[in-house]
């Protein structure tokens, strides 16, 4: 099937302008995605583990770098970069909710951990040793001992 230029010009406006569309429907569903996943993990911080270990299964090993290649259009573009601060915020936000118990309250805690989580895929980009879950899984249980000196 083709698509004649006039049409996507008369639907979208320009080639950018697609592209930011298609971009937006990808941020909603990993908006669902995401509240899915944090709605049914536990309050604690093996629910924080769950949680990102969940949201990890979107990574492909042999398309990592081309998802990579789309994360610069995300960086690029103010609107597609206001909803990946925005993601960022409620991810935080419901890490922070499951690591009340942490010595000085959770309050920024929540960015730290997606930090390491990011972190955590693009050594596994690199890498793959193991499979991502057990990688992502290892990494997060670590850094939150660590953090809360409690067994994860």
């Amino acid at each position: 099937m083709s698509l004649a230029s006039s049409t996507v010009v008369q639907r979208f406006g320009s080639k950018s302008q697609l592209l930011r569309a298609a971009l937006l429907h990808a941020w909603d569903r990993l908006d669902d995605a995401t509240a899915s996943v944090v709605a049914e993990a536990s309050l604690d911080a093996a629910g924080v583990v769950d949680l990102l270990v969940a949201l990890s299964g979107e990574y492909e090993a042999n398309d990592y770098a081309d998802q990579l290649m789309v994360l610069r259009e995300d960086l690029r573009d103010p609107v597609l970069r206001a909803r990946g601060e925005a993601w960022i915020a409620t991810l935080a936000a419901a890490i922070e909710e499951r690591l009340t118990d942490a010595p000085g309250g959770a309050n920024g805690l929540g960015e730290l951990v997606v930090a390491q989580w990011q972190g955590s895929l693009i050594l596994w980009g690199f890498t793959r040793s193991d499979p991502l879950p057990q990688l992502v899984h290892r990494s997060l249980e670590a850094l939150l001992h660590r953090v809360i000196v409690s067994r994860v």
